[in-house]
């Protein structure tokens, strides 16, 4: 597995966020069924309200909770942090921790599978960086609560330790 953590800064439209991104590159290996042992792994974890999907192809972010993106399938280019944030490759096997706030969007795929899931099981909301979102979603973003557990290693690593104490930016 390598590990990666990303950040996004606000860039006027979509807020992004002071945590970094986590993905965690080949977390998963390709045997199996890959999207009931990644929805097994969230839950125990604490990141439940889980489904099967894509990722929607425009500009979006949640303002209310974190999100984590298991691919099971096929691959994808993502863009984060908005129209001019950075782009990335994901594959089958490929975990994302996404804080609240960072903008998220799918360029291509192909055969695409993802489970998304939330901590304690937050219905999201969905908005998409439009005139008069913020200062409201601003403020519902910093009272986003910090995960008891990271959705892949628990409660010993991951976003435990990076979130905590995130440099100063």
């Amino acid at each position: 597995m390598h590990f990666q953590s990303l950040y996004f800064t606000d860039d006027g439209v979509i807020p992004n966020s002071r945590l970094p991104l986590l993905l965690y590159k080949h977390a998963l290996g390709e045997s199996g069924d890959q999207a009931a042992a990644m929805e097994a792994l969230f839950a125990r974890n604490g990141w439940t309200n889980s489904w099967r999907n894509g990722i929607y192809p425009f500009h979006h972010y949640h303002s209310n909770t974190h999100e984590v993106l298991g691919i099971y399938k096929g691959f994808a280019l993502l863009q984060f942090g908005g129209a001019r944030g950075r782009k990335l490759m994901v594959q089958q096997g490929d975990i994302l921790v996404i804080p609240a706030g960072v903008g998220h969007r799918r360029l291509e795929d192909e055969g695409l599978g993802v489970v998304g899931a939330y901590p304690g099981g937050v219905e999201p909301d969905l908005l998409r960086g439009a005139p008069g979102e913020r200062p409201g979603a601003d403020q519902r973003i910093a009272t986003v609560a910090l995960p008891e557990k990271d959705p892949y290693l628990g409660a010993a690593a991951g976003l435990l330790l990076i979130w905590q104490a995130p440099p100063v930016q």
